[in-house]
């Protein structure tokens, strides 16, 4: 069975990856049967050529996951299209804090409201009278 996978280059702690189309039986580092791109997880810079890996996979290659994820999120010149999330995670600490400043904030939005109420009911006393 074929495989479309990603094999390893680079230096100890700097990854980059070939994409690549292998037996599945083999070593990851083995002889390819056709290579597809190169894409670098550090920079998050990707060549790839979509339409081949399209056509492997029509004839019966199977892509693993971090494929399937790069060919989904490649654009059609074979750039990856990462967005960077938008939330940021907070400690314990922070998040307590956060929380309580978000209640300060909303009670003193309810007395204010309540404080308007009484005014607003105070003048509709007074235009009675």
């Amino acid at each position: 069975m074929l495989k479309i996978r990603l094999t390893r280059l680079g230096a100890k702690k700097q990854p980059t990856y070939r994409i690549v189309v292998i037996n599945s039986t083999t070593k990851r580092e083995s002889r390819p049967i056709a290579t597809l791109g190169h894409y670098n997880p550090k920079t998050k810079e990707m060549k790839f050529d979509k339409s081949s890996a399209l056509e492997w996979i029509s004839k019966g290659a199977q892509p693993t996951e971090r494929v399937q994820y790069l060919i989904k999120n490649c654009n059609e010149d074979g750039t990856l299209n990462y967005v960077k999330k938008e939330t940021v995670k907070l400690s314990k600490k922070a998040l307590a804090k956060k929380q309580a400043e978000e209640e300060a904030k909303a009670q003193a939005e309810a007395e204010a409201k309540a404080q308007a109420e009484a005014a607003s009911e105070s003048v509709a006393e007074e235009a009675q009278a």
